[in-house]
């Protein structure tokens, strides 16, 4: 029996009253009350520091975190807690990496043509220390074995594109650059909500994504990391919680993972990710992307019957929940507003963090429907109807 999307919606508060239809999960998903419960447990309840304090109040702190890591551990599949570093957000895990990866004058990273910003200005910005960025075209494993050389030091790739919903063959693109000898890091923001994760059968050397793209609260992620290349990683957001001693002429860098987690932490955000991870694993990511499957066919038919459409991306079966299209000759932000004010739908519009790939193919942007798991085929045809009537006042 397929995944009911009716028997979590009510676990959703903005959902109960039936007036929003919420297609912006691309961006942010929804948060279950049990997230909300967690969040709100640590500031009415044990609100105080971890790591540093002894007292009843402090060791349910360090309780809890200890637990969220273990739980952030079976997301991704990684053998042991030391290869996860709590971070802001993907956006955070990449530039950790980037900064403290031992780059030299000359070193090469390559990405993909489709990168979000997150995983294309950290190496731009690094063309100040010598270091350059490459592309290639997104998901074209013979283009990344040719950019190969031996200059080349870091492969970091999107897995699933946040514009369209492309995925690459992540398990391929890390053979290819295992291959060459050249560790891989996985944007896996728009992948990890909504797939079953390995990292140990994938072999990726870091992988990096969000918190609150999978119903955990905002300013939370998640960078893994193989501890041999974590311990590689030279610490540069540093200060209390990072040492275990020093003097005014040196310090004493603590074990991996806490020399990434330099100060006090988000310790509520942490432990509402764990309530998350937790909520995740009771439905199963994979039941998640099925029913997102079915959803994301649905809105193909009903988007491939306008004649002045442009739907962007593969067809649905090799799509997530993730369907970007625009009409010609109708601004795609005029579409936005008027699905929120005429029927309380959220979608979004314009270039998605995703600027370069826009620019270069001269496009101005599209409109974003994004589904996940608490949306229903019903929502699908009313969103559908709405359209309709949106494109008739626009066109």
């Amino acid at each position: 029996m397929s995944f009911d999307p009716q028997s979590v919606r009510p676990d959703f508060p903005p959902l109960r009253d039936g007036r929003l239809l919420y297609f912006d999960n691309a961006c942010m998903a929804l948060r279950p009350q049990a997230v909300i419960d967690a969040v709100t447990a640590y500031y009415t309840e044990y609100p105080a520091c971890g790591e540093r304090s002894l007292h009843r109040l402090g060791q349910r702190v360090d309780g809890e975190v200890s637990l969220a890591r273990e739980a952030a551990r079976r997301l991704l599949g990684a053998k042991r807690v030391e290869e996860i570093v709590f971070t802001q957000n993907t956006t955070h895990a990449i530039n950790l990496v980037a900064l403290s990866f031992p780059f030299a004058a000359g070193d090469v990273v390559v990405t993909s043509d489709q990168e979000h910003n997150s995983n294309l200005l950290p190496w731009q910005q690094l063309s100040r220390a010598g270091v350059q960025h490459q592309a290639v075209p997104f998901g074209n494993l013979e283009a990344l074995r040719a950019a190969l050389t031996e200059r080349v030091k870091l492969v970091s790739m999107v897995m699933t594109s946040n514009l369209d919903g492309a995925s690459i063959d992540a398990k391929r693109t890390v053979q290819v650059a295992h291959e060459a000898g050249i560790p891989v890091l996985l944007d896996a923001a728009q992948a990890a909500p909504h797939q079953e994760i390995d990292v140990r059968s994938l072999e990726v050397d870091f992988l990096a994504c969000s918190g609150h793209k999978m119903m955990g609260p905002s300013g939370t992620g998640i960078l893994y990391g193989k501890r041999q290349w974590l311990e590689r990683l030279r610490p540069t957001l540093v200060g209390g919680g990072t040492v275990t001693d020093s003097t005014l002429q040196a310090a004493t860098y603590a074990d991996v993972p806490e020399r990434f987690e330099a100060g006090l932490q988000n310790y509520a955000g942490i432990i509402g990710l764990r309530a998350a991870i937790e909520y995740l694993e009771r439905i199963g990511r994979a039941e998640i992307q099925a029913h997102e499957h079915r959803l994301t066919r649905q809105l193909h038919e009903g988007l491939a019957r306008y004649d002045d459409i442009r739907i962007f991306g593969p067809p649905p079966e090799g799509r997530t929940g993730i369907t970007s299209f625009a009409f010609e000759g109708i601004d795609v932000h005029d579409v936005c507003m008027l699905l929120d004010r005429s029927a309380g739908i959220a979608v979004r519009s314009g270039r998605h963090c995703v600027h370069s790939w826009f620019n270069a193919h001269h496009v101005e942007g599209t409109v974003r429907a994004s589904l996940y798991l608490y949306n229903t085929e019903q929502e699908v045809a009313a969103f559908l109807q709405a359209l309709a009537k949106v494109h008739d006042v626009l066109a």
